[in-house]
């Protein structure tokens, strides 16, 4: 199943219209986005909560790590680098930071604020190799611009 972003994008912002606290706009779009297609194993946020630091924020799926320096995994690169991460084998990632032995492929997103300040990064993980395209990196990053770009 492909994701209608469209679609998605705009339920999701007549869901969070009004809204401005960051984890009430976090949790909606980790529970939509995560029921939008069943390659989406583990969805959600870890939200800068200290320079160079992240933790967890809301999500979907099974546990996740608690917290998440700047400096490892794919989440800190996207963090890092300010640009989105798609990682078809997460096993090939280095520095990969196993937070479930189910994950096989990743997209991370950096979230930014309407001020232009990273506020988090947005994860999935998928349980299947090579799970995620451009085309969903695309519609992903409307999602997220769409909700926290409006702040």
């Amino acid at each position: 199943m492909n994701v209608d972003y469209p679609t998605l994008t705009a339920v999701i912002e007549s869901l969070t219209e009004g809204e401005t606290d960051e984890i009430a706009l976090m949790a909606t779009v980790a529970c939509e986005v995560h029921h939008s297609d069943a390659r989406f194993d583990w969805t959600g946020f870890y939200r800068v909560t200290e320079p160079g630091m992240m933790k967890i924020g809301p999500y979907q799926g099974d546990h996740g790590c608690l917290v998440i320096p700047f400096d490892k995994g794919v989440c800190g690169a996207a963090a890092r680098t300010g640009e989105i991460q798609i990682v078809d084998d997460v096993e090939a990632f280095d520095g990969h930071i196993a937070c479930s032995s189910t994950t096989r492929s990743e997209i991370v997103l950096p979230v930014l604020g309407p001020d232009g300040r990273l506020i988090g990064v947005f994860d999935i993980d998928s349980d299947q190799p090579a799970a995620f395209t451009q085309e969903d990196a695309d519609g992903l990053a409307q999602v997220l611009k769409s909700v926290f770009g409006r702040m």
